[in-house]
């Protein structure tokens, strides 16, 4: 019974990976769609800052598919979930938002919780990187 269990577990591993690359692959087309559009469009090759910010933003989300998509990977190579992966994504994630926030429209309490939450990461990847060593 067990032997099924382990067999499923990586049949639905696979198929994660799979539908992950396929995820990773459509964004990073779609990233170059809206680099090749915004460029085209009238000013030629100057972009705004609205494009630059939605640029930067997809760029990052791709990385976050990246990081993701390694994270399957090493978890059905060793069946391990590596922590320090898990904070990179994290890491990514929160400096995707921070990137994309318009911090005129928010208010000052949910910038002090954004920042103690980039606190409290760097905190855990400093700890578990000190530890590694």
């Amino acid at each position: 019974m067990l032997e099924y269990l382990k067999k499923f577990e990586r049949i639905i591993i696979t198929v994660l990976i799979v539908m992950m690359t396929l995820v990773v692959f459509l964004s990073t087309v779609e990233l170059g769609w809206i680099i090749i559009k915004d460029i085209m469009t009238p000013p030629v090759v100057l972009l705004e800052i609205a494009e630059l910010l939605e640029i930067f933003g997809l760029f990052l989300l791709v990385l976050i598919g990246i990081e993701l998509l390694e994270m399957i990977k090493i978890y059905l190579e060793k069946n391990v979930i590596h922590v320090e992966v898990v904070f990179i994504v994290a890491m990514i994630a929160v400096g995707r938002k921070v990137v994309i926030l318009d911090v005129k429209e928010l208010p000052s309490l949910t910038l002090i919780g954004i920042a103690a939450i980039i606190l409290a990461l760097s905190v855990g990847y400093y700890l578990i990187k000190r530890n590694r060593k």
